[in-house]
């Protein structure tokens, strides 16, 4: 006796399946298969087309079938995929015409063998050999460049460098009065922030006036000029590869070398005087606001007097200090304008490099300045200053 499975329920579908022959199964579709309605389900379809399973016929019926989409291919290639597995013939003889063609087009060309990508996981040292081989080329990579750029300061010495004293003006300006704004929000907040700490633990001993001091020594001696070469590293050094990633994409830097001209000399060398000039000054003046930072919160929080505070200030803060500071900022900056003008040079030819060259410019100039200060600071403990 046929045996006939239970009905698929759907919300627009319906789907049943049925057995005139203990060899043939009949695939019957009614009403709306739409992706919006979701695909129709068929219980008992795996069943009756399970490996081994008497079908060998499998034929539709969609006589009442109403509005279709993909929904429908993707549910008959289900079938034809179970009845292919069970050695089963389909017949698509009851399907419209335009359900047909799509069909044949969906199974003209089988999936090519190895196409699909699958997931592989690489051994732990296989993963250590290759990070170490990537950090070794670029550090080869980044003494070649300061390699470079030490010879065209050295052409710029001997009067031969072709650098263009526009440029460099330009630059000055942008990195130093251009940054005047934030780095006199950040340090001021800095000075504040640094202020208000001190005070907390100060006051406990009613030596609110040393406040000044630790504000002063703080700013002056260090956090001026990490925070200016911060400040500068998001700023001024992203700059400097978004500039030069966009000439490498448009082939500038190639036309430079072939018009004879060295873009170390052209277009590195004044970025990088300018940013050694023009930091020093800006931790001179980041030291200033930070200071003020301080000022704002003793005189207006702590009741000190301004003479007071500036007598105190002045007693703290010696010239040993002030010279680290900004000897610290000369640093900064050349590491600053190496980190961004290193990673716009190395930038690919593609829209997404100059992002991926911005990003590495600002992490390689943090990173440079945290460890340049480690060293400086642990250099100044050793000698005694």
């Amino acid at each position: 006796m046929a045996r006939t499975p239970p009905p698929s329920t759907g919300p627009n579908a319906g789907v049943t399946l049925s057995s005139p022959s203990a060899d043939h199964l009949l695939v019957r579709i009614a009403g709306d298969v739409r992706l919006a309605d979701g695909l129709p389900e068929i219980p008992g379809l795996p069943e009756a087309l399970a490996p081994g399973s008497e079908v060998r016929r499998v034929s539709f019926d969609a006589t009442d079938l109403g509005e279709w989409d993909s929904a429908l291919i993707t549910l008959l290639l289900r079938v034809l995929s179970l009845s292919a597995a069970c050695g089963a013939e389909a017949d698509r003889s009851g399907l419209p015409e335009g359900v047909r063609r799509l069909l044949a087009l969906a199974t003209a060309v089988a999936e090519r063998q190895g196409a699909r990508r699958s997931a592989k996981r690489t051994p732990f040292f296989v993963r250590v050999g290759e990070g170490t081989i990537r950090a070794g080329r670029s550090l080869m990579e980044g003494l070649a460049f300061i390699g470079e750029v030490g010879a065209g300061f050295g052409r710029l010495l001997r009067g031969k460098a072709k650098m263009r004293r526009a440029d460099f003006v330009q630059t000055l300006r942008e990195s130093g009065f251009d940054a005047l704004p934030i780095v006199s929000l950040i340090c001021c907040l800095v000075g504040l922030i640094l202020a208000f700490i001190g005070a907390v633990q100060l006051m406990m001993f009613g030596a609110q006036i040393y406040v000044a001091s630790l504000v002063g020594i703080a700013m002056v001696r260090v956090m001026g000029a990490v925070m200016a070469g911060i400040i500068m590293a998001g700023r001024t050094a992203t700059s400097f590869a978004a500039q030069l990633g966009t000439m490498q994409i448009n082939e500038e830097i190639d036309a430079l070398k072939t018009l004879g001209i060295s873009p170390m000399e052209y277009l590195v060398l004044p970025r990088m005087l300018a940013l050694f000039i023009m930091m020093p000054l800006l931790c001179l003046y980041a030291d200033l606001m930070g200071i003020l930072g301080g000022f704002i919160v003793g005189v207006g929080m702590l009741g000190l007097g301004p003479l007071e505070y500036f007598h105190q200030t002045k007693d703290s803060v010696g010239l040993a200090s002030l010279w680290i500071g900004l000897f610290h900022g000369a640093v900064f900056g050349v590491l600053i304008a190496l980190a961004g003008c290193m990673r716009g040079m190395q930038c690919k030819r593609s829209a997404s490099a100059v992002g991926d060259a911005t990003r590495g410019a600002a992490v390689t100039a943090i990173v440079s300045i945290i460890v340049a200060t480690a060293i400086i600071t642990i250099l100044c403990s050793v000698v005694g200053i």
